[in-house]
């Protein structure tokens, strides 16, 4: 893919609406999105974990309710 068919103004507008949010501290901004990555993961984790014991997460099993009902 080349640069030019790439879209960027969706990251773009993200990383401004970011900044804006932590009142245009640069440092403030990382540091918050370094902490929603870190949350993200840890929850990414606790998921995998509850698969690989077969459990279902509620969301997904709310999901399959609606979609099974529907038929």
């Amino acid at each position: 893919m080349s640069a030019a068919a790439f879209d960027n103004s969706h990251y773009e507008q993200a990383c401004n609406q970011a900044i804006a949010m932590c009142d245009g501290n640069l440092r403030s901004t990382i540091k918050a999105l370094i902490m929603a990555n870190e949350y993200l993961e840890a929850e990414l984790e606790e998921l995998q974990a509850a698969i690989s014991a077969g459990c279902i997460p509620e969301t997904s099993r709310n999901k399959m309710r609606s979609t099974s009902s529907a038929a």
